[in-house]
C-alpha cells in the first residue's frame, strides 16, 4: 500500500531521534551526559501543579470551547498587549505551540508557494512546509553571525514567495532580532505582501537585549501570526499548551485546522496556564537567572577548549559553537557520544550551512555542565 507522495521529502525529527537513543543508552545502564533536550530542567512551579489538581477535582475534565477558554484566552491577549501586539481574546487559538505552527502552514500554504527560513532555523519549519506542498527557502545566516538580515531576505524573495518564518530568541542560536532587523523584515512583508509567521516561544528567556514582537509594528498585525506558549519559560513541556495570535482575516481559516485536528487542549491544563501567567513572574525570574549562570558558565568553558569558539546568545538556552576539524557535525556528535559519552545536536540538524556547529542545551546543573564540558575536552577533533 502506497502512502502520500508529499510525505517522502519529509524527514524525522533529528532532535526527537537523538532524545530518544540518549534515552535507550541510559536505560542500558550507560552513563550519558544530554545535552540534547529544548526542555527546562526544572519541576514545573507549584502553584500551577496545584491549580491543575484543583481544575481535575473541580471537574475541568470536559471538552473546553475549541479556540479555548474565555478567560484564558483574555489573560493570554493581556499578557501579549504588553509586548505591543493589538490583540483581544478573539485572536487567540489555545493549542500546543508546534501544533499552532502546523495549523498555520495548513491553512496558510498553497502548494508552490515559496517560505522563506533562515538557515540554521529549529527543525520543524521544513517539514511543516512541505507536508503542505509548499517549498522552502532557506537564507544562509552563517556569513551574517548568525543573524537573519532583511537584506538577506530580500534577495530570497520571489513572485511565489508566501510567508517569512521568524524566531526570536532563536532555536538553535539563542540569538536575539534587533528591532531594526525586525523592522527591515516588516518592511518586506509590507512591500511584497507576505505572511510573517512569528515563533517567540523563547520570548521570556531573555537576558540581554529587548524583545520586539514584528506583530506590534505599523501596519504588521494584520499580516503576522504569532506563536508562543507556556512549554520553556514556565517548564511546562509536558503540558503541550501554547497559543497563536491570528488576525480576524486568517482566524477562521487557521481555527477549522484545530477543529477537525485535536479539537481543544484538555481544560485543567488551560486553567493551570491561567495560573502560569497571572501568578508566577517570579519563579519565571528565578529560572530565567538560573539559566544566565548556566550560560555563562558553559560557555567559558567551551571557549577554553582547544578547536572550539563559541559566541555568548542574548536569549533562549542553547550554545551554538564552532569548531574546528576535518569531520562534520554529525562525526563530531558521534564522536563524542561514543568516546566521552555527551550527547549534543549537530548543526546539520538545523541546517546545511552549520556543518561545523554543534548545538547544547545547558538546561541542566552545573554540576553536569562542568561534568560534560570536561568530557569534551578530552576529545581529539
Amino acid at each position: 500500500m502506497n502512502t502520500a507522495d508529499r510525505m517522502k521529502s519529509v524527514q524525522p525529527s533529528p532532535t526527537v531521534a537523538l532524545g530518544n537513543k540518549v534515552a535507550e543508552m541510559k536505560a542500558a545502564g550507560e552513563d550519558i551526559i544530554s545535552f540534547t533536550v529544548g526542555e527546562p530542567d526544572f519541576d514545573t512551579p507549584a502553584n500551577i501543579r496545584e491549580a491543575a489538581k484543583k481544575a481535575l477535582d473541580d471537574g475541568w475534565t470536559h471538552y473546553a470551547p475549541s479556540s479555548g477558554l474565555p478567560k484564558f484566552r483574555e489573560v493570554i491577549a493581556a499578557s501579549e498587549r504588553e509586548n505591543g501586539i493589538p490583540c483581544d481574546a478573539s485572536n487567540i487559538i489555545v493549542a500546543p505551540t508546534k501544533h499552532t505552527l502546523y495549523m498555520t502552514c495548513t491553512a496558510l500554504l498553497n502548494p508552490g508557494d515559496e517560505v522563506i527560513i533562515q538557515d540554521p532555523a529549529w527543525v520543524s519549519y521544513e517539514p511543516c512546509t512541505l507536508i503542505n506542498g509548499a517549498k522552502p527557502v532557506f537564507v544562509d545566516s552563517s556569513k551574517t553571525e548568525l543573524h537573519f538580515t532583511p537584506e538577506s531576505i530580500a534577495e530570497a524573495i520571489t513572485p511565489k514567495t508566501k510567508m517569512i518564518i521568524v524566531n526570536t530568541p532563536s532555536n538553535p542560536t539563542g540569538v536575539v532580532m534587533t528591532e531594526a532587523e525586525l523592522k527591515g523584515i516588516a518592511d518586506l512583508a509590507i512591500d511584497h505582501d507576505l505572511i510573517i509567521l512569528a515563533d517567540e516561544i523563547y520570548q521570556k528567556i531573555l537576558y540581554e537585549g529587548e524583545h520586539h514582537s514584528i506583530a506590534s509594528f505599523d501596519g504588521m498585525f494584520e499580516r503576522t501570526v504569532t506563536i508562543n506558549g507556556l512549554s520553556k519559560a514556565y517548564a511546562m513541556t509536558g503540558w503541550r499548551s501554547g497559543w497563536l495570535i491570528s488576525p480576524s482575516h486568517l482566524f477562521g481559516e487557521i481555527s477549522k485546522v484545530q477543529q477537525h485536528s485535536i479539537t481543544c487542549i484538555p481544560p485543567f491544563i488551560q486553567i493551570a496556564g491561567i495560573e502560569a501567567l497571572t501568578n508566577t513572574s517570579a519563579e519565571v525570574s528565578k529560572m530565567r537567572e538560573q539559566f544566565r549562570a548556566r550560560r555563562d558558565l558553559m560557555h567559558s568553558l567551551i571557549n577554553a577548549l582547544p578547536n572550539w569558539t563559541c559566541s555568548k546568545p542574548e536569549g533562549a538556552f542553547y550554545l551554538f559553537p564552532k569548531f574546528e576539524s576535518d569531520m562534520n557535525s554529525m562525526q563530531v556528535a558521534e564522536k563524542l557520544l561514543t568516546e566521552a559519552k555527551v550527547a549534543v545536536t549537530p548543526g546539520s540538524a538545523f541546517g546545511a550551512s552549520v556543518d561545523d556547529h554543534l548545538r547544547f542545551s545547558y538546561a541542566a546543573s552545573e554540576e553536569v555542565i562542568r561534568e560534560g564540558i570536561r568530557r569534551v575536552g578530552t576529545v581529539g577533533l
